[in-house]
């Protein structure tokens, strides 16, 4: 008997957007479901964060439907998030808007992304990589049912960028969420996802990383090189990167941790 798949949280059909004169999607067909991650990949201006924007029913599409699952709950990292310089926010504070939290369950957010030790310190003082791990605590305070990262990688140094994927990925295995993930960095996303949407302004191709890297469409928008880069970087990669941005080198016997730039340990 065929294992039937469950309704999707969000069913995109024949979306369309432009703005004043311009279109920006065209034919937009895309269907998301709890536990997978789907990631959306294009050149710079290929309408990724437009589709993200219309998914998240913050703007009205010109024509086609986005349908959602009832109920459905979004946790939601925006690619950019402006913080007054000049404004006295802790990471609790920030955790608290809009909604009132308790210390314990800001606490308990934070530490899933490993950044318990932030709580009590102001925005401004955070690095890049412990901003997105709070940003990403405060969308799982939600307790979402897809979780959408608009560039999650914006800010992070390199060192941190495959942990923050290795965490996305535990936390929906551990949570059971969707992810909708937008990303340019092709490396860590075809280690990172179940299912690749290449696009620019309509669906240039889709399907898993190792499908979509072998498409014409796609080696026409990446070039050839992309591919065999990719191909490589997989068979070749044989260490990860920890929370605090340690590398992690993998053997049979089990991970070795040392410190990024230095000997093992």
């Amino acid at each position: 008997m065929t294992r039937q798949e469950p309704p999707p949280l969000v069913s995109v059909k024949g979306l369309r957007v432009s703005f004043e004169d311009r279109r920006v999607l065209d034919g937009i067909d895309l269907d998301i479901r709890s536990g997978e991650i789907v990631t959306l990949i294009g050149p710079n201006g290929a309408g990724k964060t437009t589709l993200v924007r219309a998914i998240l029913g913050l703007l009205k599409p010109e024509a086609g439907t986005v349908l959602r699952k009832p109920n459905l709950t979004f946790g939601y990292v925006p690619q950019r998030f402006a913080v007054d310089p000049t404004l006295p926010l802790t990471v609790s504070r920030l955790l608290s808007l809009p909604r009132k939290r308790g210390r314990a369950e800001s606490e308990q957010a934070l530490s899933e992304v490993g950044a318990a030790y932030t709580i009590d310190k102001p925005i401004q003082g955070l690095s890049g990589g412990e901003f997105q791990r709070v940003m990403l605590a405060r969308a799982l305070l939600r307790r979402p049912d897809l979780l959408v990262l608009d560039e999650p990688l914006q800010g992070v140094d390199v060192s941190g960028q495959a942990a923050l994927f290795e965490l996305v990925g535990r936390l929906r295995r551990l949570h059971g969420f969707g992810v909708l993930l937008v990303s340019h960095d092709l490396h860590l996303v075809m280690r990172a996802t179940d299912r690749v949407i290449c696009m620019n302004h309509h669906v240039c191709c889709h399907g898993t990383p190792h499908d979509v890297t072998r498409h014409p469409e796609y080696l026409r928008l990446f070039g050839p090189e992309a591919a065999r880069s990719l191909a490589v970087y997989t068979h070749m990669h044989d260490h990860d990167h920890d929370l605090r941005g340690e590398v992690v080198t993998l053997h049979e016997d089990g991970p070795t941790t040392r410190r990024a730039g230095g000997g093992g340990s």
